[in-house]
C-alpha cells in the first residue's frame, strides 16, 4: 500500500499548533525554570538524586531542543530530540521509583503529545508516519 501524503485539514493543523504550543509551554516554563535554578527545581532534582551542577545544562538543552521543535523547518528534528530528552526523564522517574502513571509516564504523555501535534499539522511526518488507509 501506498504511504498517505494527504494533507491535513485546517481543523486538523489548528488542533496540531495548539498541542504544539501547549507542549512548548511546558518545555519553556521547565527549562528557563531550570536555567533560573529556582528552589523548586533544586528539591525535586535532589529528592531525584540528580547532580545540582547539571541543572541549568538540562534546561539549556531542554530550551534548545524546544526552539528546534518549535520552528517548522526543523520541527521533526526537534521532535526526535525532545523524545530522546522525555526518554531519560522516564529512566530518571524510574531509578527514584515515583509512582508510575503520575510521575514516571508524564513524560511518555508529553511525547505523545509532541508527536500527536506534528502528525496533524505536517504532512510530511503524516508521510513518515503513514497508517494503513482505509
Amino acid at each position: 500500500m501506498q504511504p498517505t501524503s494527504r494533507s491535513p485539514s485546517r481543523a486538523q493543523r489548528i488542533t496540531g499548533r495548539i498541542l504544539q504550543g501547549l507542549a512548548l509551554l511546558f518545555f519553556a516554563f521547565d527549562g528557563i525554570a531550570k536555567l533560573l535554578m529556582i528552589e523548586p527545581v533544586i528539591e525535586a532534582n535532589r529528592q531525584l538524586v540528580f547532580p545540582e551542577s547539571a541543572i541549568a545544562g538540562v534546561g539549556a538543552l531542554l530550551l534548545v531542543c524546544s526552539i528546534l521543535y518549535a520552528i517548522p523547518r526543523t520541527a521533526l528534528i526537534g521532535a526526535v530530540l525532545l523524545t530522546g530528552y522525555l526518554g531519560g526523564a522516564v529512566a530518571i522517574q524510574l531509578r527514584a521509583g515515583n509512582p508510575l502513571f503520575s510521575h514516571t509516564l508524564f513524560p511518555v504523555y508529553m511525547g505523545l503529545i509532541v508527536w500527536a501535534a506534528l502528525y496533524l499539522a505536517d504532512r510530511r511526518v503524516r508521510t513518515l508516519l503513514a497508517l494503513k488507509s482505509a
